[in-house]
């Protein structure tokens, strides 16, 4: 009986901890168009800001769980561009520091250890109170982009599309929206 009940266990834990892998894969895969979604690569960030790859894809998109993060609402998903890794995982050291992030973001971009993200890769994010209650929200990257290379306006006082952040390595494009 007991060589029975054993290997049975084995299977059960098994099953549950892939239930739970496909769980938070198809959390993380929620802030993703569902045209890319499928064949995304799904990471898990790890404490030191590396990362392990839960789901290979095959394309350039890449989407992970930020919530419990520090500066992060209760919930938050996220997916880019598989490039913009190395941004990413700088942007979660930052805001580690609370109180301290600004200082150290603006003293990275004036030295030049701020890290650039793909121009023209997009953010996608899904963030909120709770998964019910989050709303997504799209920018564009357009690092170090102004109104005199972009034709765009740096503020949305117009109305329509606008580079926000302009000449920084956080210039992105935002759309008017909810």
């Amino acid at each position: 009986m007991k060589r029975i009940i054993v290997p049975t266990l084995v299977v059960l834990a098994s099953g549950a901890w892939m239930m739970a892998q496909d769980d938070a894969i198809q959390k993380a895969l929620l802030a993703a168009p569902a045209r890319l979604a499928k064949d995304a690569t799904v990471i898990k960030w790890k404490a030191d800001f590396t990362y392990d790859t839960v789901k290979k894809g095959t394309n350039d998109l890449v989407c992970y769980d930020r919530t419990g993060f520090t500066g992060q609402p209760a919930f938050s998903i996220e997916c880019t561009s598989l490039g913009n890794l190395p941004r990413a995982a700088q942007n979660l050291k930052f805001e580690a520091m609370g109180a301290g992030k600004q200082a150290a973001l603006d003293a990275a971009e004036k030295d030049g250890t701020r890290v650039k993200p793909v121009f023209g890769s997009v953010w996608y994010h899904l963030m909120g109170p709770s998964q019910e209650k989050a709303n997504p929200h799209m920018t564009i990257a357009v690092p170090g982009a102004t109104t005199a290379t972009m034709g765009l306006p740096d503020n949305g006082k117009g109305g329509g599309v606008w580079i926000m952040n302009a000449g920084t390595t956080t210039a992105h494009l935002m759309t008017p929206g909810e």
